[in-house]
């Protein structure tokens, strides 16, 4: 991430610090920094020398100007809020009273259809098992960069994930399809840590020039760009009609397993989820609750047999 000439050296580091202090995830940590960066280069100042008068003005241009989208100004606002109360101190009303309307918009979803249409899409043999595993683990994408050849249980037949969000460990089941195809690729590279390790001139090995060029030795899993980059293409060349991306392959699996039957409680342990109610979510995203409900309702309503006189 590049850094701003008005937050940098050891402000920045000590922001840098109190994240992973805090045992932020990367991902938030990126986001943190980025907002205050940008308050700084807003204002033209380094973010301990702004006040509480710069801060609302910038925070109205976000909102007014701007028009940045509820996540975007959820971030921003966080981020900077953890800069002053934890990295820099400041006892500011702005930051106590300041509310952001939650606009909940459901996520989207796609068929099992147009899933396989992306996977059969993909141009390469590992970003096509990527996806294949993503979507049938419903995994987030930096846990599915970070699987590892030890959280695969194919005796059980389960995938046991300790690297997600929250840190919270769960375990998923493993499809027969999804440990076949990781055993294919995982030959192609024989990395003793990654199941989908970086690039280099050690990634891409096949069993003719293995032997000769041993395992891949990367040091590393493959980038988030590569995989950002592969789904982008995809959706470019396939018109699905709607903003998809590698997030909804996750999505669109909760759905998939409550329109097979699957029970909500088991897919909040699937998934991760700490509160039932955010699963709950895949309800509205699924018509064959609504389908389920219309028949138990004709069954439970049928005409009775009436006796008045006219």
């Amino acid at each position: 991430m590049s850094r701003s000439v008005y937050f940098t050296g050891p402000l920045y580091d000590r922001m840098a610090e109190d994240l992973h202090l805090g045992g932020m995830s990367q991902r938030t940590h990126s986001g943190y920094l980025r907002a205050v960066r940008k308050l700084a280069d807003y204002c033209e100042a380094s973010p301990d020398k702004i006040t509480e008068n710069q801060l609302r003005q910038f925070f109205l241009h976000m909102k007014n100007e701007l028009n940045y989208a509820y996540g975007t100004l959820r971030v921003a606002f966080s981020g900077i809020k953890f800069f002053y109360t934890r990295t820099c101190k400041r006892d500011w009303r702005t930051l106590q009273q300041m509310k952001l309307q939650n606009v909940k918009s459901l996520p989207e979803v796609i068929t099992r259809r147009q899933v396989l249409q992306i996977v059969a899409a993909a141009n390469t043999q590992r970003m096509a098992v990527y996806f294949w595993t993503v979507y049938t683990l419903g995994l987030r994408m930096q846990e599915g960069l970070n699987l590892q050849v030890g959280d695969i249980d194919s005796e059980r037949g389960m995938v046991h994930m300790h690297r997600g969000k929250g840190a919270k460990d769960r375990y998923i089941p493993l499809p027969t399809s999804t440990i076949e195809l990781l055993r294919q690729y995982w030959v192609t590279h024989r990395h003793r840590r990654w199941l989908f390790p970086a690039d280099g001139r050690e990634h891409g090995l096949n069993k003719r020039t293995l032997s000769k060029n041993g395992p891949s030795t990367a040091t590393t899993p493959m980038s988030p760009t590569a995989v950002q980059g592969a789904i982008k293409k995809i959706t470019q060349q396939i018109d699905f009609g709607k903003k998809v991306s590698l997030h909804t392959l996750r999505h669109s699996y909760a759905t998939h397993l409550l329109e097979a039957g699957v029970s909500l409680k088991a897919i909040q342990k699937y998934m991760g989820h700490s509160s039932l109610q955010t699963t709950m979510v895949y309800l509205h995203l699924t018509e064959a609750a609504e389908v389920d409900a219309r028949q138990t309702i004709e069954r439970m309503f049928q005409t009775p047999t009436m006796n008045w006189r006219s």
